[in-house]
């Protein structure tokens, strides 16, 4: 078994003799070749562990409670248009009856 270069899951597994595969993201890798293109670890990933761009829609999956609002964001809600950013809340956004908010890309799933 080896470390996904991904997501950093220690359930990797040979496919072939030159191939491996992560059970929880998918990711498929060559241990031989030199980490050159491993960017991954500064993507931003959602909560199945697929990247996220600016401009893509996300869905939230669960209620988030909001700060001075006297309801949470309901899951299900879907977010248009994002904004990736750096640091905790790593999402910038407009969601109707909120307005501008920051999030964490845990809470959410590519739509």
């Amino acid at each position: 078994m080896k470390t996904c270069p991904s997501c950093a899951s220690p359930y990797g597994y040979e496919m072939s003799e030159t191939l491996y595969a992560c059970p929880e993201c998918g990711f498929e890798w060559n241990p031989a070749e030199k980490e050159e293109s491993m960017t991954i670890e500064n993507q931003i990933l959602d909560a199945n562990g697929n990247p996220l761009q600016d401009g893509d829609s996300v869905v939230v999956v669960k209620d988030l409670p909001v700060k001075g609002a006297p309801k949470p964001v309901k899951a299900g809600t879907k977010v248009k248009n994002i904004r990736l950013t750096e640091g905790d809340h790593n999402i910038d956004c407009k969601i109707d009856g909120f307005g501008k908010m920051a999030l964490k890309s845990e809470f959410v799933r590519k739509a």
